[in-house]
């Protein structure tokens, strides 16, 4: 055993190998609707008759269950812990364990976090495990990406605020030879004409936009309740990004369960 070694990894290899395909959610900054994207992804992904799982891996404020409706549900212990199914999605998250209490980690201690959290989970086998990771490119995400190999899409907003963090995040994203980018989601694109900035980025780094999601009033009142999300104007602009999402896997890994 080499120096160094953390014996918990072989444990965290194990209990994602039933996975076929890791999607890892994105963004530059917060308060870009990543965990709305997130969430509505995985419940998409189901109704496509996927077997599914979404990882609220969010320190700064984990809040998938709010979207999903996770009201009195909670991991089972069984050799680990079983994640829950929530409206067909199998659904894990930070919140079990912090609850509304803040969580100021730094350094091993986000580590410790995300392996012990990644090594008890159960998930069984899946044909998509969504991650909502924390957004930036701070410690909890930089250690989520090492153990965490997969395939990303980055979600912003067509603001000139959001663009250059997006940036940053895109030249750390494609140089990593575990991931591979997908494309990015615009969200809360304006009525009027979108200004260029994501169209720009698509262009040098060589993305496609996956969706772009006019901004929808009517949202904020459906979270928590996915059958309403799934009618929303944001559901019907998102379900591109699932035909890419699709189209982008090799044949023997779009296997439904």
């Amino acid at each position: 055993m080499s120096p160094g070694y953390d014996p918990r990894l072989a444990g965290v290899a194990e209990r994602l190998r039933p996975i076929q395909h890791t999607l890892l959610i994105a963004s530059g900054k917060g308060g870009v609707g990543k965990t709305v994207v997130a969430t509505t992804l995985a419940l998409l992904l189901h109704q496509q008759g996927y077997r599914v799982g979404l990882l609220d891996l969010d320190f700064h404020g984990p809040s998938c269950h709010i979207v999903l409706g996770a009201v009195d549900v909670e991991p089972v212990e069984e050799r680990g812990l079983v994640p829950p199914e929530v409206h067909g999605v199998r659904f894990m998250s930070l919140v079990y364990f912090v609850a509304d209490r803040a969580t100021p980690l730094r350094g091993t201690r986000i580590t410790d976090a995300i392996i012990e959290l990644l090594a008890i989970t159960r998930w069984g086998p899946l044909n998509y495990l969504i991650v909502d990771l924390p957004p930036g490119i701070g410690d909890p995400t930089l250690e989520a990406l090492r153990l965490l190999h997969g395939s990303s899409i980055v979600v912003t907003t067509p603001s000139k605020l959001s663009t250059p963090t997006v940036a940053r995040l895109l030249q750390l994203l494609t140089q990593l030879p575990t991931h591979r980018v997908l494309g990015l989601i615009e969200n809360m694109r304006h009525l009027t004409a979108p200004p260029p900035f994501v169209r720009t980025l698509a262009t040098t780094y060589r993305l496609p936009i996956l969706a772009s999601i006019p901004f929808d009033p009517q949202l904020e009142s459906t979270l928590g309740n996915p059958s309403q999300l799934l009618q929303t104007s944001f559901a019907n602009a998102l379900r591109s990004a699932i035909k890419h999402i699709e189209n982008s896997l090799p044949p023997h890994q779009r296997t439904f369960s």
